[in-house]
């Protein structure tokens, strides 16, 4: 061996090594490999400098010792983390951590994992981009000020557990707000008198007496009534007849945001499971050509598409759909995201040949799932227009006008290929001045509505819109705040829990540049200049701590403590910490005083609240691979789930059940034990390795 590439994925190492001569040796970092330690700030602060205290992490320790003894006996090693700014960051640590000078390693991009891009990469490497890495090490100090200066602050003056985060507080008050909203909301009545014309043909009241009827014109039922008993007496006849012929535009491909929220409403996906099956097809998977990725990278604002992606779909659209479905000239879309990478690609699929018709007989159900609309939606957006032709009606009496619409397709267009789910309202074939029978007319009341709440999808949209995170942060960002209780996820709706209220008062109270989504977004575009090389990151960090830290302190002196637990005087039974009377969504119930490291719960004796006893942790013969601590069985709403029991210190979980051996042969790490396909198996919790039970 004589070459060494790092990356950050055992998958992505596996799927490079197939690309590749026996002259050269692929291998994984395993993510991050140095942070800022857990147990303490890690920031030295000195004339306003900022000095990070990097560690390598424990269980990269194995790893990182790998590495260093490969890259010394390497003639030339290379960075190939992914193209973003925590890439970049990665590539820089790994540098560092392994005696190797980041300003001169070589470096390696690519936006697919493919022969051809990573031969491409090899032939024109770079060196690692410090202005990126400022940037990643800005965002992530911003982060560590926040959570550990103004975490503990709402744990001593609200309830014990709680965090507080620069993007994940600005995210939590837009929730609380539109729930603020909703509770505010009066509704108001108004009535519309619907007509049956013809028998068949669906008309709205547009006019009475020559005045406009606007939504809730129509305010009471004594009005409503007087307009229908005259109408019922007039004759109509057909006043006008409209036809326009409206374009509907082909889609732009996805990027990050946009794939979250089509998954969200088309296949059901979080955004959270959105991303994690998108990371399986970019890193590699089984085709008929080998392992490799299938998709672009899918942490992008960007809608850029290479010439040569372009080029191939042009072809494939004029040899399979026909030369009216292909414009004349080759479409391109601008990114509306604030700070958009537009030198990254959109979400597209890398081997074109590699249809969903081919794919469902490599991938899982998820994976074909996603991949589909991902290769739908590129070749939809090289298209050409749908067209549509809208109709209107409108029918005229002596004191009154209805308007009755329909709408056809008349040309499919990119739907070929995408799909509609429209169906075709068509009007029957009037003259105008003919005369119509008004068949029925009913008055009916309703009553507006209050805003609909945020879905994950919609809250990307939303945050996306603000300027608010950046596509790496949108999934973490709201499963952060399922995680910590704040909200709750109920038919994909989210549902500020009491606490949240409570944290977002003081936050707005006190902090209120945190939960501003201006002020956010304003340092998402500084630090977007700093990956630019316009801004100095140490600058930055100094203007944003030094009045921050300041409001800290004033706020453990001035304000009043919060807390909504009543003690009960008596101890868990499960750890020893005092229970505590809450108020929940379903009313009071007694809770331990130490979650949420403790679930223990009990209802309030006499209340109508069954007890949750029964879903306390139930502890299992395993330790935990990343403190050592008691792995326990959990449930929550979307089923069982394992942890460590050390929680909120230690974040291990897992979907399956854990085993101590075998360990996994790719990483050795812990595996877990699962059915896949009617067939017992382990699978790695870290790189998801398989192997047969």
């Amino acid at each position: 061996m004589s070459k060494l590439i790092i990356v950050e994925s055992p998958t992505k190492a596996k799927t490079i090594t197939n690309f590749l001569g026996k002259e050269y040796k692929v291998i994984a970092s395993k993510g991050h490999i140095r942070d800022l330690p857990k147990s303490s700030f890690g920031i030295k602060i000195e004339d306003k400098n900022f000095k990070p205290e990097y560690r390598v992490s424990r269980d990269h320790s194995k790893v990182v010792k790998e590495i260093k003894d490969l890259a010394k006996k390497a003639d030339q090693v290379y960075i190939a983390t992914d193209e973003d700014r925590e890439g970049e960051a990665i590539g820089y640590h790994i540098a560092k951590a392994i005696g190797q000078d980041p300003n001169t390693i070589p470096r390696i991009v690519f936006h697919e994992i493919t022969k051809k891009a990573i031969q491409h990469s090899l032939e024109n490497p770079r060196t690692i981009d410090m202005d990126s890495v400022d940037a990643q090490q800005a965002r992530r100090l911003l982060d560590r000020i926040v959570g550990y200066k103004l975490s503990p602050l709402m744990s001593s003056k609200i309830q014990r557990g709680l965090s507080a985060g620069r993007v994940q507080s600005a995210a939590l008050k837009i929730v609380v707000d539109r729930e603020r909203e909703i509770k505010a909301f009066k509704p108001e009545e108004f009535w519309s008198l619907d007509a049956l014309f013809e028998k068949t043909i669906e008309a709205g009241l547009i006019e009475f007496e020559g005045q406009k009827q606007e939504k809730m014109t129509i305010t009471n039922a004594d009005r409503a009534n007087y307009i229908k008993n005259k109408v019922l007496k007039e004759s109509f006849i057909v006043k006008t007849i409209e036809k326009k012929k409206r374009k509907t535009s082909t889609p732009p491909p996805f990027m990050t945001s946009t794939l979250q929220q089509t998954a969200s409403s088309m296949l059901g996906f979080s955004p959270r499971k959105t991303m994690m099956v998108a990371q399986t097809l970019y890193e590699g998977v089984k085709t008929p050509n080998g392992l490799m990725g299938i998709i672009t990278y899918m942490r992008t604002d960007s809608l850029n598409i290479a010439a040569e992606a372009i080029d191939g779909i042009r072809e494939i659209i004029k040899k399979d759909f026909g030369e009216k479905y292909l414009p004349e000239k080759p479409k391109y879309y601008k990114s509306k995201s604030k700070g958009a990478q537009e030198a990254h690609e959109a979400i597209r699929p890398t081997q074109l040949d590699f249809t969903p018709s081919v794919a469902k007989d490599f991938l899982k159900p998820d994976e074909l799932k996603l991949y589909t609309i991902i290769y739908n939606r590129f070749i939809s957006s090289q298209m050409t227009d749908a067209v549509f032709e809208s109709q209107a009606i409108i029918f005229e009496s002596e004191s009154s006008k209805f308007r009755a619409t329909g709408r056809k397709l008349v040309f499919d267009g990119f739907y070929k290929a995408w799909g509609n789910s429209d169906k075709d309202k068509l009007l029957p074939e009037l003259e105008e001045g003919q005369d119509v029978e008004l068949t029925k007319l009913e008055a009916n009341q309703h009553f507006t509505e209050p805003p609909s709440r945020y879905s994950e999808a919609s809250l990307i949209k939303k945050l996306e819109a603000l300027g608010i995170g950046r596509p790496s942060t949108y999934a973490p960002t709201i499963s952060l705040l399922t995680a910590r209780n704040y909200i709750e996820v109920e038919k994909k709706q989210l549902i500020p829990t009491e606490i949240a209220f409570k944290v977002i008062e003081v936050l707005e109270q006190h902090f209120e540049s945190i939960v501003d989504s201006s002020f956010t977004a304003k340092l998402e575009e500084e630090l977007d200049e700093i990956a630019e090389g316009k801004k100095d990151w140490q600058e930055l960090l100094w203007e944003f701590y030094e009045p921050f830290i300041k409001k800290v302190e004033d706020g453990k002196k001035n304000i009043k403590s919060q807390k909504i637990a009543i003690p009960t005087g008596e101890n868990c039974p499960q750890c020893g910490s005092e229970l505590v009377k809450r108020k929940g969504r379903y009313g009071e119930f007694i809770a331990c005083s130490g979650f949420p490291k403790c679930k223990y719960t009990k209802p309030v004796e006499g209340s109508e609240q069954t007890s949750t006893t029964k879903n306390e942790p139930k502890k299992l013969e395993v330790k935990c691979p990343e403190c050592g601590g008691d792995i326990v069985e959990r449930k929550s709403r979307r089923g069982k789930f394992f942890g460590c029991g050390n929680y909120p210190k230690c974040k291990f979980i897992s979907t399956y059940e854990p085993v101590e051996t075998p360990k996994c042969p790719e990483c050795d790490y812990m595996m877990a034990k699962r059915t896949f396909r009617k067939k017992d198996i382990y699978e790695c919790i870290k790189c998801k390795t398989r192997i047969d039970a």
